[in-house]
């Protein structure tokens, strides 16, 4: 660790021990359990486009390439495990140093590691839900039924996306049989935001009332690239709320910054020194 990011984590020490912290989570906080982020060092290249939920709906071919493709994914993204920036988020919050979590994550993992309450914007890949009844199972349950209805299905994975599918030839789909709702016969979807789809309001209502109590909004391993995850920057820039940032390359929230740390967050998260017992429930 070099001296410029010894003096930033002394920073970030002071800004967390003083409690009120809300984290808002992205990709590439799991790099290190084994999922690639989107845009950082360690990101995907994906060839093809991210799923829309106009094409999901609307076209079953898409969908069942969707599917066949996810199915594979799913062998990497279930078989995940939380890593030490994963655990040292809980660790804060169980101190009472951090208030909340938002992720913009689909992987579950801050949960494995033991946080509370999660506030999951763009929902969870372990989630299936039916978009004709609206009935909720696992995903476990469907991966059995997925593995039993395709018998002779031998695809290889290679490249695997941070959004739980996989890169695979058309050809190697072709016959992927899918299966519908247990219940109703209906169209089956991952209970995440698609591109295309908005975050429902009660999960974004749920982050800005978090954000709207904190000293310090933290973001950790995003790019900030998309509204989904900048907006609470802004917001918090407007309130006067400090916002620190730990991650691997640029990110779109640099300019809004009262500290930037461009580091590996399984470096940076273990090595905090805080005590819980410092000023973390004193008033605002």
């Amino acid at each position: 660790m070099d001296l410029q990011v010894v003096e930033q984590l002394g920073r970030l020490d002071a800004l967390v021990g003083e409690g009120g912290v809300v984290v808002l989570s992205g990709a590439g906080l799991s790099t290190d359990s084994g999922i690639p982020d989107y845009r950082g060092p360690s990101g995907s290249a994906r060839r093809s486009t991210p799923m829309t939920y106009q094409t999901f709906t609307g076209d079953p071919v898409a969908r069942r390439r969707y599917w066949a493709r996810s199915h594979l994914g799913w062998r990497t993204i279930g078989g995940a495990r939380p890593n030490d920036g994963h655990r040292a988020v809980a660790r804060l919050q169980g101190s009472g140093l951090v208030d909340g979590v938002i992720t913009q994550n689909v992987d579950g993992l801050h949960q494995a590691a033991g946080a509370r309450d999660v506030i999951e914007l763009h929902g969870n890949l372990a989630r299936i839900v039916c978009l004709d009844c609206g009935a909720l199972s696992g995903r476990d349950e469907l991966e059995e039924r997925l593995t039993a209805a395709n018998p002779g299905f031998a695809a290889v994975a290679t490249t695997i996306n941070p959004d739980g599918d996989v890169e695979l030839d058309d050809a190697e789909v072709a016959g992927f049989a899918v299966v519908d709702c247990r219940a109703c016969g209906g169209v089956l979807k991952p209970d995440v935001v698609y591109f295309g789809e908005t975050v429902p309001a009660d999960r974004v209502a749920g982050a800005f009332g978090l954000l709207q109590q904190a000293r310090t909004l933290l973001i950790l391993g995003s790019s900030l690239t998309v509204m989904s995850g900048r907006r609470f920057v802004l917001r918090a820039v407007r309130d006067g709320i400090r916002v620190a940032i730990v991650n691997r390359g640029v990110t779109r929230g640099e300019p809004y910054a009262d500290l930037v740390i461009d580091a590996p967050l399984g470096v940076i998260l273990p090595n905090l020194s805080i005590n819980a017992d410092s000023t973390a429930r004193l008033p605002s």
